[in-house]
């Protein structure tokens, strides 16, 4: 057996696998340049695989590919220590069949990923660095207790009007900002029983034990950012343009990493999210809203920047009323927020700041 495989010589060749990638177990489709060649499950290990392809493909060039997905970057890092030349693809740049889109199994979509490779029709995503995609996950993880403490302090107001209790005008607007007055006053609220305020309490715990945390993170941020001279580089440069502070600028920074990488505005803006959706058929052009396919981190602060920027930069807020004689506040500021994103982009591309010239 081992003089036969030593005959074998895939050299030149290419070797095509597609990978449908799970927690305990990869379904795996290996097609040549010319036939597919088969479709098996394996243990989810990148050197189990290399090995079965040096048993059967000696010497051939592989190309792997898989849909971007729970695992992240990681599985990629390590099929390229392998020697695979591997790609992460989005699921919904797979050409798709309408069998396949109604008869889903592991198999069929290794297989289509496999088949795609071959046509040379996948288009891979953009992989971060490692130093980057840990510090997005931790700007990330920042903005998901924004929402839970956002999430428990709705909590709390829908148990005042649960049990009838009414806020106190001189705390009503304190409410939005959860004051240390606020906090105290729903501290010493008292219902019919002893244990009838223990949601409250609780409630009211967590998200003290939140906030730490989220303060915590912020320092964290801040700490890392100061220490590498490159981040704080371009840290300072966002900051410079209104409506763009800290968060926002790590939040762009994460998420974009390299400015290059886009070769115009409108691709940029295509990545974030901020073209329209089309519909051209015959002698008919129809647009309609902001497309649903998204950065949705990036697109969301951008968006809630292109507010502030309105208030803060008279240009801006000139735009704006201009555009709004003729459309929708929600779709003028959309065009605000493309405004913004381009001098975002002229920051990024020649590293520098923001001249701000007032009207």
């Amino acid at each position: 057996m081992k003089s036969k495989i030593n005959e074998l010589n895939y050299d030149g060749h290419k070797i095509f696998i597609g990978i449908d990638v799970h927690l305990k177990s990869w379904k795996v489709t290996i097609m040549l340049e010319d036939t597919p060649f088969k479709t098996f499950s394996q243990d989810p290990d990148a050197k189990i695989l290399k090995n079965y392809l040096d048993s059967n493909f000696p010497r051939g060039d592989y190309y792997s590919a898989y849909e971007a997905g729970f695992c992240g970057f990681s599985v990629h890092r390590k099929l390229l220590s392998e020697g695979i030349n591997n790609i992460v693809v989005n699921p919904a740049d797979i050409p798709t069949t309408d069998k396949e889109k109604k008869q889903k199994e592991d198999q069929r979509d290794s297989r289509k990923i496999a088949r795609s490779l071959k046509n040379n029709d996948l288009k891979p995503i953009y992989v971060p660095s490692k130093d980057m995609e840990e510090l997005r996950g931790l700007v990330r993880y920042r903005k998901i207790l924004v929402k839970e403490i956002s999430r428990h302090k709705t909590r709390v107001k829908s148990f005042l009007h649960h049990n009838g209790i009414d806020i106190p005008k001189e705390l009503d607007g304190a409410s939005q900002y959860w004051s240390s007055n606020f906090t105290k006053w729903l501290e010493l609220i008292k219902l019919s029983t002893d244990y009838g305020h223990i949601v409250l309490l609780k409630t009211i715990e967590t998200i003290s034990f939140l906030r730490k945390i989220l303060l915590s993170v912020s320092r964290d941020l801040k700490r890392i950012v100061a220490q590498n001279e490159k981040y704080s580089k371009v840290i300072k440069n966002l900051i410079s343009i209104p409506g763009i502070g800290f968060i926002v600028a790590l939040t762009i920074l994460t998420e974009v990493e390299n400015i290059c990488r886009f070769k115009s505005l409108d691709h940029l803006c295509s990545f974030i999210g901020l073209v329209p959706t089309t519909n051209s058929t015959s002698d008919q052009d129809r647009t309609g809203n902001i497309t649903r396919r998204s950065n949705k981190p990036l697109r969301g602060v951008l968006i809630e920047s292109a507010w502030v920027a309105i208030r803060s930069d008279s240009s801006m807020s000139l735009a704006y009323s201009n555009l709004c004689k003729r459309m929708k506040p929600t779709k003028a500021i959309i065009r605000i927020t493309k405004k913004l994103l381009n001098r975002i982009r002229f920051v990024l591309i020649n590293n520098v700041e923001y001249e701000f010239k007032t009207v």
